[in-house]
């Protein structure tokens, strides 16, 4: 076994994490979950959603059984909800061409919907104790600091070395038995040891090895992605109130927030009054003013304009222009549905409804 394995192994026995709700089980559909869940997202965040998701959804065949909706409503609030999208349906996927039971092997598993080849190679390695490398954002930063590489570890040429390396530090295939601690002290290591802020080096047990901190580029390296300006994009939400509800409808399973509840959206250039009688024919009055809500995404920066309306009158088959599924719903309800974080954000700010207490008189 390599002596930077060795030392990585020995390391997480004395001081990595190892009683995390995933841990310390083979059983695949866990340990897909949770690496779905972690991506892009730290885990004290996701414990508590991890938790509520293996409640109600146990395993396979209880997410390929169940709505959209329900996957959507648990996953309400962790962000980047194509993740929810794809693993609802991989498990349908898994229900109807596998019997339900979670592939083995690399390769297959690569070929779910969401899974590329660091989280295929991880739950290879926990649920299988294959010999599998990882490649995550926080591996590429112990590398990239360890090894001393400049330039951007997402650049495709960075990233292909960093592979490789990853492929060589290995523990030896006679040792598979080291390789899930080995793998969860690459993990440890990254997010609380090696850190992108204030680094605790020297508690690492790879500060002897380490090109950054010898050359003291610790703060220089990983070089961070190139900078470029997000694009700013502006668009109105409409609060719609009546008896104490407020009306959602649901998004294109494409786009973002694809297939989540949302409140209606009107582009900006439009008048508020006219528009609600043209979309919906619907009279309404606006109610008190909200400041303007910043998101930011992956690709561009969203300022949200809400616009809290009383609804006056309105058809009594309610349909709506372009859209096929609509929803009266009272907050309080609302929040435990599959809604985008800044929709909940604003539903928020002015409390839940009181017991008989609408919605409009709280604003």
């Amino acid at each position: 076994m390599s002596t930077f394995a060795t030392k990585l192994i020995h390391w997480q026995k004395l001081h990595g994490r190892n009683s995390l709700p995933w841990q310390n089980t083979r059983d695949p559909y866990a340990i897909w979950v949770s690496e779905i869940m972690l991506q892009q997202t730290q885990v004290a965040t996701v414990v508590p959603y991890y938790l509520r998701f293996l409640h109600r959804f146990p395993d396979i065949e209880s997410v390929a059984s169940g709505s959209e909706d329900e996957v959507l409503a648990l996953w309400s609030g962790l962000g980047y909800y194509s993740r929810g999208r794809n693993l609802h349906r991989a498990a349908r996927l898994i229900a109807r061409e596998q019997g339900g039971i979670f592939p083995r092997g690399l390769e297959i598993i690569q070929q779910l919907p969401g899974i590329g080849r660091s989280t295929a190679a991880a739950i290879a390695v926990f649920a299988y104790g294959e010999q599998c490398a990882i490649l995550d954002g926080n591996v590429k930063r112990v590398f990239a600091r360890c090894f001393g590489m400049d330039g951007y570890p997402g650049e495709r040429k960075n990233e292909m070395l960093l592979w490789r390396k990853a492929e060589e530090l290995l523990p030896e295939k006679n040792e598979q038995d080291q390789i899930g601690i080995y793998t969860q002290a690459l993990m440890d290591l990254g997010a609380t040891i090696c850190t992108r802020a204030k680094p605790q080096c020297m508690t690492c047990p790879l500060r002897q090895e380490c090109i950054a901190l010898r050359d003291d580029h610790v703060n220089r390296l990983p070089a961070p992605r190139p900078r470029r300006l997000l694009p700013e994009k502006e668009t109105v939400l409409l609060m719609l109130m009546r008896q104490g509800k407020v009306l959602l409808e649901k998004r294109p399973a494409t786009g973002i927030w694809g297939g989540l509840w949302c409140l209606p959206e009107m582009p900006l250039s439009e008048d508020t009054l006219a528009y609600c009688t043209r979309h919906f024919g619907m009279n309404v009055e606006p109610l008190a003013h909200m400041p303007p809500l910043d998101h930011t995404f992956t690709h561009f920066r969203l300022r949200i304009h809400p616009q809290p309306l009383q609804v006056i009158s309105y058809p009594a088959a309610l349909k709506v222009q372009g859209q096929d599924e609509t929803m009266w719903i009272t907050p309080d309800d609302a929040l435990k549905a599959a809604i985008p974080a800044p929709v909940r954000k604003l539903l928020m700010q002015y409390g839940y409804p009181q017991s008989g207490q609408s919605i409009e008189k709280q604003l």
